[in-house]
């Protein structure tokens, strides 16, 4: 995906930058890139764009980190918000869209949702992957052609994937898969390894692991998966705690918590992101604080599915790391995901004031990225992959507040729309609102999603 990016300089009229006391905007930066896809200059107060750097109207902040996706939940939007229900009746909906899918047309809805994350300013996505084999669970000529779908539609897109392979065995705690359920499952955490081995990282590709959560993988297997994961320095991603109905299912089967179930068979640690995490104990709290386990928080799914707030303010002050995901794509907006954490705080606590706009585009970009095995993505600076983004601050959105507040602005105001250029790898994907690798991304989004028969 980078290798073609010849080196340039980027001018950003502002740019928010690392500083010794905390991420500051700097204006006049200009940016160089080199070929190997990275920053090689930061030069803050450069004067008047210089002749030959790509000028940026703006400010620039890192690229955003989408840490949580199920890409084919983007074709639900708007079916899903007919009627009433809860997330179980949710999971109904979503399992008849996923039965229509194959890797060509994964390939083409996945492309373009891709491409939309990019125009929101996303430039690394980790797709929480388990739609892994034909409807009824045979195996494609490529037991992996629907995770290799993925792997080309974030290149065509022009962003980072973290393939995050998903081990996903039974419908709940001792039972078989249900029939939608079929084409997840390797029938063992034995033959997921296997399965999962054969997948390649690439230039824009890294391969992580997943356990979709404690009831969808025995016990006795979660050891497997988080084995493979720490042999291989991978991320290990789980769902956890999202509902109550999941909790109570544990403490009947096991007589624990999921999150201790996960503790006590070696799946908690640093490289270990517990998505939702809404619905947890004192203990749970502890046992993720101490394992240094990251927090994968997704506010505008876990509230659209009626889930709950889950106590991120909590977990964060106690020293887990947490970041931001999508999920169900109910929008895709990596903006509203960062103010919704502070904003449902508010509302659950009606006091103000829990996390800085600093720390929430940290969560977004830095920590993020670190989530998703790109320890070199998330910041402005020598040695990082050159992977930003460009927030207009002239939109009816964000003009008026002054420059120096670019990351309250950032945070509290702006929105996907307000994303004027997205550069990945030193190569510009978005340049003034429009994708330069899809044309079209609203009419790829419509081909797409209108080819599945729901």
């Amino acid at each position: 995906m980078t290798s073609g990016a010849e080196p340039a300089t980027y001018w950003a009229q502002y740019a928010w930058l690392p500083h010794p006391n905390g991420p500051v905007v700097e204006r006049d930066v200009l940016i160089a890139t080199g070929n190997g896809g990275r920053i090689v200059a930061v030069t803050p107060d450069s004067g008047p764009c210089p002749p030959g750097a790509v000028r940026l109207e703006g400010l620039a902040v890192p690229g955003q980190a989408n840490a949580h996706s199920h890409a084919f939940h983007r074709a639900l939007r708007g079916h899903v918000q007919v009627g009433s229900g809860t997330f179980w009746t949710w999971r109904d909906t979503m399992y008849r869209f996923a039965g229509a899918l194959d890797p060509d047309s994964y390939l083409e809805l996945a492309t373009a949702v891709y491409a939309e994350m990019a125009l929101a300013g996303i430039t690394a996505v980790g797709e929480f992957h388990y739609l892994h084999h034909a409807p009824g669970g045979a195996r494609y000529t490529d037991p992996n052609a629907m995770g290799e779908a993925l792997i080309e539609a974030a290149a065509r897109a022009g962003i980072r994937i973290t393939l995050l392979d998903t081990c996903y065995l039974s419908s709940g705690f001792g039972a078989e898969p249900t029939k939608p359920q079929q084409r997840f499952s390797d029938g063992d955490a034995e033959a997921w390894a296997v399965r999962a081995e054969a997948l390649k990282p690439r230039e824009h590709a890294r391969i992580g692991a997943a356990i979709h959560s404690v009831r969808a993988v025995p016990a006795e297997q979660l050891g497997t998966v988080a084995h493979w994961a720490a042999m291989r320095k991978a991320p290990l991603h789980v769902h956890l705690s999202e509902q109550t109905a999941e909790n109570d299912a544990c403490l009947a089967a096991h007589g624990v918590t999921p999150t201790r179930l996960l503790a006590d068979h070696g799946a908690l640690g640093p490289r270990t992101s517990a998505v939702h995490a809404t619905h947890l104990t004192d203990e749970d709290v502890r046992l993720l604080s101490d394992s240094s386990t990251t927090i994968c928080m997704c506010p505008t799914t876990e509230r659209d599915l009626a889930d709950g707030i889950g106590p991120a303010r909590a977990l964060a002050s106690a020293g887990c790391p947490v970041t931001l995901g999508s999920d169900s794509h109910a929008v895709i907006d990596p903006f509203e995901e960062a103010r919704a954490l502070e904003l449902d705080e508010r509302l659950r606590t009606r006091t103000r004031g829990h996390w800085t706009a600093n720390a929430l585009l940290r969560a977004g970009t830095e920590d993020g990225h670190a989530s998703l095995g790109w320890p070199e993505a998330g910041r402005i600076e020598t040695g990082a992959l050159a992977d930003f983004t460009v927030i207009a601050l002239d939109s009816v959105r964000t003009a008026g507040p002054p420059p120096r507040l670019g990351a309250e602005i950032a945070v509290f105001a702006a929105s996907a729309a307000d994303v004027r250029h997205v550069v990945v790898g030193g190569r510009q994907v978005v340049r003034d609102g429009v994708h330069r690798l899809v044309a079209d991304v609203p009419g790829a989004l419509r081909s797409a999603i209108a080819a599945l028969d729901y």
